[in-house]
């Protein structure tokens, strides 16, 4: 009888000898599908721990970078984070969509500060438009919620050349935050929201893998409903992680929650003699 040798769906493939599973760079538009689950798609996102795929009918999903996760053309590969493009001839754009400072060298900071309401907010901010406050030389620092912002802006002391931009979540009429933000009053701090009860809820949805975000009753904590809504396994802190990781440029946010950040950059950054 031929020897045609060692049958190649035995073992667990998912278990491979150190070297037999090709490293592919997980490029834009490139195929591929999850081995645990079967969900195919084409990559659009990648960063250094995760891959978005977006199906035929454009639903998203975000997957970890595990060794030997996916199947490409029907074999194991484990996908790695593309090496960065060589730089263009043109100028380059930071994360927030403004022209890239080439060399910078991060300006001494303003007395003016941005404030945002939590660790989660302030994390985003930095990730879109850490360049842009850099060159800007804004320092953005967060306030574990708005009940006291009339008191933490006395304290600021705000005044010609120390300038205050406030961001708040689930700025609406009528809403606690908008009572609350009425209190402050002062041409030389601004303070704007965006209506989202979260700031998780200003990534686009599609950016995360979801169709939308889901409808949480309340009573119920907003983050913890979300979590178990999506039947995510995962503690707050690390389904943070994960919505940040999916998230590359401003594209992959909310008009409503753009247009004010930019609004606050803006105003801290203003030229006064003090």
């Amino acid at each position: 009888m031929r020897d045609y040798g060692r049958d190649v769906l035995a073992g667990d493939w998912r278990r491979p000898l150190r070297g037999k599973i090709p490293k592919v760079p997980a490029e834009l538009d490139l195929v591929v599908e999850d081995a645990e689950g079967g969900f195919c798609g084409a990559v659009v996102a990648c960063d250094k721990e995760a891959v978005t795929l977006e199906d035929r009918f454009g639903r998203r999903r975000v997957f970890p970078l595990a060794p030997a996760a996916f199947l490409l053309e029907g074999r194991p590969v484990t996908l790695v984070r593309p090496a960065p493009e060589a730089a263009s001839t043109g100028p380059g754009r930071s994360a927030s969509g403004s022209i890239a400072v080439g060399g910078l060298r991060a300006r001494v900071a303003r007395e003016s500060r941005i404030y945002v309401e939590g660790v989660h907010d302030a994390s985003l901010v930095e990730k879109i438009w850490g360049h842009d406050l850099r060159v800007e030389g804004v320092v953005v620092e967060y306030l574990e919620g708005v009940d006291d912002l009339p008191a933490i802006v006395a304290e600021f002391e705000p005044g010609p050349g120390r300038r205050l931009g406030v961001l708040v979540d689930h700025l609406v009429p009528g809403s606690k935050e908008s009572r609350i933000a009425a209190q402050v009053s002062s041409p030389h701090v601004l303070v704007v929201g965006h209506p989202f009860v979260d700031i998780w809820a200003a990534v686009k949805p599609s950016a995360v893998g979801i169709r939308a975000w889901p409808e949480v009753p309340r009573g119920i904590p907003w983050k913890e409903g979300v979590i178990e809504a999506l039947g995510w396994r995962l503690e707050p802190a690390d389904a943070w992680r994960r919505i940040l990781g999916a998230v590359r440029t401003y594209t992959d946010l909310e008009p409503e929650l753009l247009g004010r950040v930019e609004e606050l950059i803006d105003f801290v950054s203003i030229e006064e003699t003090p």
